[in-house]
């Protein structure tokens, strides 16, 4: 079951509804403002969730009249953000993909957040990416082929303070068994030689970031 969570944060719309034409899914879920956006580019979501304090009265009234959205309504004062919470409700109902868009933006702190939570379905072994028109976030902790498609390049960044055995093929610039450390920045705009890379490696966690700016 493939899912889309489009949540708060910087969305550009012209992405989303081309991503959407190319990229087909079973639900659609809408999180506070991410369900604004979801109405602003005329895809209806399954499921909208969240304490909606950032979306518009006049949308969420339009959307919680319509009996084909269910609404899952949270406090303010909780202990996990509406993206979590959105997450969590895509694992729940049997995902075995889940993309994001939103999530980075001017709050920084939720930014790293939602970096962080993608290591929930991880550890599910549910594929989970976090997508803006010019990046593609995903988190890794074994073999992962990545295709080169529109984006250059290609970050490694470790998530836990020491990823070990990494090493790549199809890269520029090749690392063979690799000690990677936090701290450092030697992981950073990586490019493709090849239209596939292989990354791999043997304890941690990985960030893998792919631009194309």
């Amino acid at each position: 079951m493939k899912t889309l969570i489009v949540t708060g944060g910087s969305v550009d719309l012209a992405f989303l509804k081309s991503f959407i034409t190319c990229n087909e899914y079973d639900y659609i879920i809408g999180v506070d403002k991410g369900a604004q956006y979801l109405f602003e580019a005329g895809i209806q979501p399954n499921l909208i969730v969240g304490d909606f304090d950032s979306i518009s009265p006049i949308v969420i009234k339009e959307l919680t009249k319509d009996s084909r959205i269910k609404v899952n309504r949270f406090i303010a004062e909780k202990d996990e953000t509406d993206t979590h919470l959105a997450i969590m409700e895509a694992i729940d109902m049997g995902s075995t993909h889940i993309d994001l868009f939103g999530g980075i933006g001017t709050r920084i702190d939720h930014t790293i957040a939602n970096i962080h939570i993608l290591m929930i379905p991880l550890e599910k072994r549910i594929k989970c990416r976090i997508i803006n028109n010019n990046n593609i976030i995903s988190l890794i902790d074994k073999t992962t082929c990545f295709h080169r498609n529109d984006y250059k390049y290609i970050s490694l960044i470790p998530l836990t303070s020491t990823v070990t055995g990494i090493s790549t093929q199809g890269l520029k610039y090749e690392l063979n068994g690799y000690t990677m450390r936090q701290g450092i920045s030697i992981g950073i705009s990586n490019e493709f030689i090849k239209d596939k890379a292989t990354v791999s490696l043997t304890d941690g966690i990985l960030m893998v970031i792919r631009s194309r700016d």
